[in-house]
């Protein structure tokens, strides 16, 4: 994994990243009315940190069944003002509940947030470590 992986010093695997990008759901997260009464889509992207062991076992990596299932009842199971504020609750569950995370960055993107002009995206990164 070139500019992705280096020697893990303790493990005797390599750090790497396992990259979950463009998860898409309908939620309702905002401060508009609008926002909590129609919802609106939402993108999630997951950069997990972790020593990876050259063996081809489940087991001993993340499951990204897991990991989606996780992100999907977080954004649409809970309602935020912010996405601010559910980036950084993605984050803490992730560490929380994946042992073998290092760290985590999270992305979450609102591409239809209710600005008075055009934009390509809004989205906020929070990057969180053991």
């Amino acid at each position: 994994c070139p500019g992705m992986c280096r020697p893990w010093a303790y493990g005797g695997g390599w750090m790497a990243r396992i990259v979950l990008q463009g998860m898409r759901f309908h939620a309702f997260h905002g401060v508009h009315a609008e926002e909590t009464r129609f919802g609106a889509p939402f993108v999630v992207d997951v950069e997990l940190r972790l020593e990876l062991p050259e063996v081809d076992e489940l087991a001993r990596t993340v499951d990204y069944g897991r990991i989606y299932g996780r992100v999907a009842a977080i954004v649409t199971g809970e309602r935020h003002r912010l996405i601010e504020s559910l980036a950084h609750r993605l984050a803490r569950d992730l560490l929380a509940h994946e042992p073998r995370v290092a760290g985590v960055t999270v992305r979450v993107h609102k591409p239809q947030a209710p600005l008075p002009g055009t934009f390509d995206d809004v989205f906020v990164e929070v990057e969180h470590e053991r």
